[in-house]
């Protein structure tokens, strides 16, 4: 079965390179991918593959194979874009101004695609039912994936484990990595807004100085962290955006900040909300200023089931050789797969695709994001190798 796999894998690559290549001409935001959900949907029509539509713009379909109520797989990719110009000059650049497949979500979706076109065509030679998601909104609270639970992509059939591919530009063409246990952090967003009187620089006395109010709480909110978190945990607060001011003898009468917090451990996330908004509260209180003050509560942390990632890297070594098997280093970045991993066993698992000899080394995120294209074979011959291999 894994060399046929790899055979069909060698056949449709250069197919859904070209799929690759249309989902990142025309990428799209998130709760927003209605061409590119329309075009999944029929992709799975000529691979013959029935599927249904949920979250507005989220496709789910079936593969059933031999004794189909044996085991169920359930396999997922993003689908969502970035609000980011494009840099690349290659003919598929986006044409789309503004909006970028950044983050490699059409790596993902070419590779689920193509791992549904080579499970379809073996159904016949092995046993169970895979479910493919496609999935929107992974870049946007709430993340597509809460959307896409709630309204029962978990169900009829429950699927006994998930998997999910993320590209990796720091991991080189031909590797897969892994890791199980907690593999990247929870998000929330900080929205703070500090309020006082307006009035003249050369008079700060008349005033309430809002700019030196949310100096001092930026500094504070660091040392809030730090001092009260384990050092052994890992935990980032990072304020990225203040606004306020328009010109240079005026204090303004508001400034807004910006940030995101992120945590590997529930208990010290909900913890640390508490502590940010009651340093906020009381410090700008303290200062003259008045606040508000919101916490958008974002993705949970990534959890890799232990059993079931142990045998997805055993059988990925199977596929690629287990010198080309490498384990995820720890991430503070976030990852709405997380919702998935909370409900049923799951293995989150990075697709090498960078190529430093070809100059392909451009992190995710960037306007000049690109990947070694070979990849798609891999990854979409892997994601169907490890759908119908493993023991569940």
């Amino acid at each position: 079965m894994k060399e046929r796999i790899k055979t069909l894998a060698n056949t449709y690559a250069a197919e859904f390179i070209e799929v690759r290549h249309h989902l990142h001409a025309y990428p799209e935001l998130s709760y927003k991918e209605f061409e590119t959900s329309t075009f999944i949907q029929k992709k799975l029509t000529e691979s013959g593959i029935g599927y249904k539509v949920l979250a507005t713009t989220g496709v789910v379909g079936l593969i059933k194979g031999k004794n189909p109520k044996k085991r169920v797989i359930a396999l997922r990719a993003d689908i969502d874009a970035l609000p980011i110009t494009e840099e690349n000059k290659v003919e598929y650049r986006s044409q789309n101004p503004g909006v970028m497949h950044a983050c490699g979500h059409d790596v993902h979706s070419a590779c689920l695609l193509g791992a549904a076109k080579i499970l379809n065509e073996t159904r016949d030679d092995w046993e169970g039912t895979v479910k493919l998601i496609f999935q929107p909104g992974e870049e946007k609270n709430p993340g597509g994936a809460s959307i896409m639970i709630r309204e029962g992509v978990l169900e009829d059939p429950t699927p006994q484990a998930i998997f999910a591919l993320h590209v990796h530009p720091n991991l080189e063409v031909g590797k897969l990595s892994f890791r199980s246990g907690m593999v990247m952090a929870s998000a929330d967003e900080i929205y703070i807004t500090i309020k006082g009187k307006g009035g003249h620089a050369a008079s700060p006395h008349l005033t309430t100085d809002t700019i030196l109010i949310a100096s001092h709480l930026i500094i504070s909110l660091q040392q809030l962290i730090s001092r009260n978190n384990d050092p052994f945990n890992p935990s980032v607060l990072s304020i990225t955006s203040v606004q306020g001011g328009y010109t240079t003898n005026v204090i303004p009468a508001e400034v807004k900040l910006m940030g995101t917090f992120r945590a590997m451990n529930e208990d010290w996330r909900f913890k640390a909300h508490d502590l940010i908004k009651k340093q906020s509260i009381e410090l700008v209180h303290a200062m003259g200023g008045e606040i508000d003050i919101n916490i958008d509560v974002g993705y949970p942390f990534v959890l890799n089931n232990e059993k079931l990632t142990d045998a997805a890297k055993l059988k990925a070594g199977e596929y690629i050789g287990d010198k080309n098997i490498e384990r995820t280093e720890l991430r503070m970045g976030a990852e709405d797969f997380a919702y998935y991993s909370h409900k049923i066993p799951a293995c989150f698992y990075r697709l090498g695709v960078g190529n430093i000899s070809k100059g392909i080394t451009a992190g995710v995120h960037t306007p000049k994001f690109n990947i070694d294209e070979s990849a798609i074979e891999t990854g979409m011959g892997v994601m169907a190798w490890l759908a119908v291999s493993i023991d569940i």
